[in-house]
């Protein structure tokens, strides 16, 4: 989406936070970009240029503001809501796909050529995918010199630097300062108590931010072995491109702290986009309320629980292996044929971390051996195993630069799989906000508890309204089904 100047500018001018993330600010006569909040002193309109992302005004030549540190606030919403070649390239970017695969595995990825892929970013994004993925590497590269131990040489290479001299040419051009010196910098305000092995990060977030719906959801979906939901933390462990991890996150205000273990640093940036997309941190909450309040039987919901988020996935593959398993069936009911899995054929962590011990099975696991350990129909057992043996041999591929359309067109050609399973993957795997799963049961019921039509036609004529938060929306549905069953509601039964 193109960028309003003047619009842009009377953000930054009252220092408005809630336009961090979606652009920065460069200022000419300094040579530094700053997020819109910055603290500084306004620039004269005249002296300020405004990028859709860092490594645009990185690709001009400006460097990030110490002071705000433009690269450590919450992601933009709109590579969530966009469904197109920039959106999709910024989401695999984000995961790291370039320094894994290249520029060229990129757009193999996405199905384009590398030139048309370069010329779409370039006039979408003003910077092309390696100044992209060179502003990832940065700031990968800072939150390993701020949170570890590690020489800068490790450091260099695992935050996909080709040669140290590009990890220092890079580090001074991006922070104006040297690896040493923000180092110490950090060492100045570290707080005690972190564990040896262990990188503790704090991840932003758009207040407000409904937590306990997140962990309500994911502690209710919980495998034990690969996951767990206690005192208000979330764990989990991770597969990751090149090593298992595990991690911790809790929710804290203004921020969430997320405690990762890894196997190999390389993952970081992976791991924490991973953490980010679960926990849904690059919502605009004040957008989504704004709309939603605006429909008199959400309204009580939106005021009781600002802030609402859309869980997400760590993993696509395996988040359709447990749709799948969901059909048709109780939410606890899916998580014990998914506990089944792991115990039978999940793969032990090297390192178990406390109530972590196992990963989630690999699909070419679960295509030869679900039948030996799952339970219950034959023809669900049987679509379990086609799908992570289509998943397996790359025919079917899940992830978050995949087209939502092309995406639930594959899935949904796969006997056994219907339009709930490969829409609730949409939402969960590509954090498609604008998906209302009107054939869902609790769902349903969670509408009627708040005085709507409860009916799948009536349900989807009245979320017309909510569009483009129909997924944020069905979350409000949902909480509502689970609260505690009232007098008003018997009376009403």
């Amino acid at each position: 989406m193109p960028l309003d100047p003047e619009r842009a500018y009377r953000a930054v001018a009252s220092r408005d936070a809630r336009f961090d993330g979606h652009f920065v600010t460069a200022v000419r006569t300094t040579g530094i970009y700053c997020r819109p909040s910055c603290p500084a002193v306004t620039p004269k309109r005249g002296n300020v240029d405004f990028y859709v992302t860092a490594a645009a005004a990185q690709a001009a030549g400006f460097r990030a503001c110490r002071r705000c540190l433009p690269d450590a606030v919450p992601g933009s919403p709109e590579w969530n809501l966009r469904a197109d070649l920039a959106g999709r390239a910024m989401r695999l970017i984000a995961d790291g796909v370039v320094e894994r695969d290249g520029v060229p595995g990129l757009a193999q990825r996405l199905g384009y050529s590398e030139r048309h892929l370069t010329r779409v970013l370039a006039t979408e994004l003003g910077a092309g995918p390696l100044a992209l993925a060179r502003a990832h590497r940065a700031h990968s590269a800072r939150l390993l010199i701020e949170t570890s131990a590690m020489p800068f040489t490790e450091i260099a290479f695992a935050a996909g630097f080709a040669s140290v001299r590009q990890f220092n040419d890079t580090i001074r051009a991006v922070f104006a300062a040297t690896p040493s010196a923000m180092r110490a910098a950090a060492e100045r305000r570290q707080r005690p108590g972190v564990a040896p092995g262990t990188l503790t990060l704090r991840l932003p977030y758009r207040p407000p931010f409904h937590a306990d719906g997140v962990l309500a959801f994911l502690a209710a979906r919980a495998v034990p072995g690969v996951e767990q939901v206690a005192d208000g933390t979330y764990s989990r462990a991770l597969r990751l491109p090149h090593a298992a991890a595990t991690v911790h996150v809790t929710p804290q205000d203004g921020h969430v702290e997320c405690r990762l273990r890894l196997g190999d640093v390389r993952d970081l940036g992976s791991a924490v986009n991973r953490v980010r997309r679960l926990f849904d941190l690059d919502a605009d909450p004040c957008a989504v309320d704004g709309l939603l309040a605006s429909d008199p039987a959400l309204a009580p919901s939106v005021a009781a629980t600002p802030g609402v988020r859309v869980p997400g996935s760590v993993d696509g593959a395996e988040t359709v292996v447990r749709a799948v398993l969901g059909q048709q069936v109780s939410v606890a009911a899916a998580r014990t044929a998914a506990s089944a899995l792991v115990t039978a054929l999940g793969e032990p962590l090297c390192t178990p971390d406390g109530p972590l011990t196992r990963l989630f099975p690999n699909m070419e696991v679960i295509a030869e051996r679900a039948h030996e350990v799952l339970t219950g129909p034959r023809r669900r057992i049987d679509t379990v195993r086609r799908v992570a043996a289509a998943m397996a041999e790359g025919s079917v591929d899940v992830h978050v630069g995949r087209s939502p359309e092309e995406l639930e067109a594959e899935l949904t050609a796969l006997p056994g799989i219907g339009p709930w399973t490969a829409r609730y993957v949409l939402m969960r795997v590509l954090g498609a906000p604008d998906v209302l799963l009107t054939s869902d049961s609790a769902l349903r019921k969670g509408a009627g508890r708040l005085g709507l039509v409860s009916d799948v036609d009536g349900l989807a004529a009245r979320g017309g309204t909510w569009r483009p938060w129909r997924s944020y929306a069905g979350m409000h549905l949902w909480h509502a089904a689970a609260l505690p069953i009232t007098s008003t509601d018997r009376r009403s039964a």
